[in-house]
């Protein structure tokens, strides 16, 4: 027996009507009985096309305010009868039940509804009962029905009427079930998380979209993106984006958020390998590559301003996978767009999540994004010497770095420049020893510039090694039960140290 059906009846209800005129004129054409409800009806007869109502069918009109339309054994044993089962044909003829063999609809607006900031009683009927019910039945019943559950599945349905006519392959059911099936738990883990609310009694998110990558982190790992990128980017030129791209893209758009003044900043692997804010971008450019011109080779470039073309001139010089700004001059595009992998992405306004969470072990990790800043009224000064404004803007830059670094992370900079950092250590003291270390193999001179650090120090051992470096002041989050020891010597040696009381630990 063939797996082809062809189409005899289709139940329409939508709210989304572009497109439609074409798909319902090309039913009417291959001799397809129309069946809706409501608006669409009213939609379809003004085409001039034959179209019987639903409360015709079922005997019932739409009632209680129209939460009760198509919930009726007529209209979904139409769907769900099986056509090759003997005993659902006899009980489908016996209470004259007709076949239906496509159904379109979608759902109501909940999520945009609670987006409005709606009243509760409006949110609640906005929850779908019969759309729902339709697309759930008419999925299980893939092998006999059709399901269009988006006007996303419009184009596709059309093609097959415009190439096939209204016959569909069992495959093509099958895909259309399986699109539906993504409509429907997607509006129910929303509908969920609405009545959850902040109690995460169980984890669920749905997100729409999904993109196959090349690999994942390595070519022997499987790797796929979901989410929607064209939402926060446009790519205007450049190769495929990988895995390991779009972890450095996230880092990127973390770091910069956290800065007003022009900034630049440099990422590898997660982290900041140079960082600097300037009235001028391109000066904010090269104090950034300064930072370590070693590792910029293959980075991502992250700004917060439109890229000049003076800017793009000094940037072209170098090799980069990934550069991001909100906007770019004509005449710098045509200088970055001189190598043709490079990726260029114009960032959007977009609003971000709240909540971030990873697979760990046989479950998830779920928690508020670290999106905490520290001010100047933030600061605890803890040493007999206080900061002055100059290192107080350095240090709040510096910790501005540490936050986004991985643990263990300590970050010294000078003049609102990231001088050099040490990140992902296992001690607080391998990490100090790095970033000294760095600094001064690219040339840089350690007197007066300060020091953060992602947590307490666990000893006085960081605080003295910095400042025999010559830092001059330091920014911590205390609360170690040894944070005298530093103080002490702080005290000791003129340095200016203060506590925020926030810890930003990072993995």
């Amino acid at each position: 027996m063939s797996d082809n059906k062809r189409i005899k009846t289709a139940l329409i209800s939508v709210f989304h009507k572009d497109g439609l005129d074409e798909i319902v004129t090309r039913l009417h054409e291959e001799g397809v009985e129309l069946l809706s409800t409501g608006g669409t009806h009213d939609f379809i007869v003004s085409l001039g096309l034959p179209c019987q109502k639903v409360e015709d069918l079922t005997g019932y009109p739409s009632i209680l305010g129209g939460r009760v339309k198509t919930l009726h054994p007529k209209v979904f044993g139409g769907i769900l009868g099986r056509r090759d089962n003997e005993s659902d044909q006899a009980q489908m003829f016996s209470y004259d039940i007709p076949d239906i063999d496509l159904v379109m609809v979608d759902l109501y607006p909940f999520e945009q509804t609670v987006a409005s900031g709606a009243a509760d009683e409006d949110i609640i009927e906005k929850i779908d009962i019969g759309g729902i019910s339709l697309i759930r039945a008419a999925a299980k019943n893939y092998n006999d029905v059709v399901i269009v559950a988006s006007k996303e599945q419009y184009q596709p349905l059309a093609d097959i009427l415009n190439q096939r006519g209204a016959i569909t392959t069992l495959e093509e059911r099958r895909w259309f079930a399986k699109e539906a099936f993504a409509v429907s738990s997607y509006y129910d883990s929303v509908i969920f998380n609405w009545f959850d609310g902040d109690e995460h009694s169980s984890f669920r998110v749905a997100i729409q979209g999904s993109k196959h990558l090349r690999y994942g982190e390595n070519p022997h790992q499987n790797g796929v993106f979901y989410g929607d990128f064209e939402q926060m980017f446009d790519q205007l030129h450049g190769k495929e984006i990988s895995y390991n791209n779009l972890l450095d893209i996230s880092a990127a758009v973390d770091l910069i958020d956290e800065f007003d003044d022009t900034t630049f900043a440099i990422i590898k692997h997660n982290n900041a390998c140079g960082l600097a804010s300037r009235p001028q971008l391109v000066d904010a450019w090269k104090d950034a590559l300064a930072g370590d011109p070693v590792s910029a080779f293959g980075g991502v470039l992250v700004t917060n301003q439109a890229i000049d073309l003076a800017t793009a001139e000094e940037i072209n010089k170098i090799f980069f996978e990934v550069i991001i700004a909100p906007d770019y001059d004509v005449e710098a595009l045509d200088i970055l767009g001189q190598k043709k992998n490079r990726i260029i992405l114009v960032r959007k306004e977009t609003e971000m999540p709240r909540w971030q969470f990873r697979s760990v072990l046989n479950g998830t990790l779920v928690q508020e994004k670290d999106l905490a800043v520290e001010t100047a009224n933030d600061l605890k000064v803890v040493t007999v010497t206080s900061p002055t404004d100059e290192q107080v803007n350095d240090m709040l830059f510096a910790n501005k770095i540490v936050k986004n670094s991985k643990s263990n992370s300590i970050v010294l900079a000078k003049g609102c420049q990231l001088l050099a950092s040490g990140v992902g250590q296992t001690s607080r003291v391998d990490a100090l020893k790095q970033a000294i270390e760095k600094a001064r193999s690219f040339g840089f001179s350690l007197e007066g510039a300060v020091m953060a650090s992602d947590a307490f120090f666990p000893f006085g051992d960081c605080v003295q090694i910095a400042h025999e470096a010559g830092i001059t002041a330091v920014i911590q989050p205390g609360g170690s039960i040894r944070d005298q020891e530093s103080t002490d010597y702080c005290n000791a040696h003129g340095v200016a140290m203060v506590t925020t009381g926030i810890r930003h630990f990072k993995h």
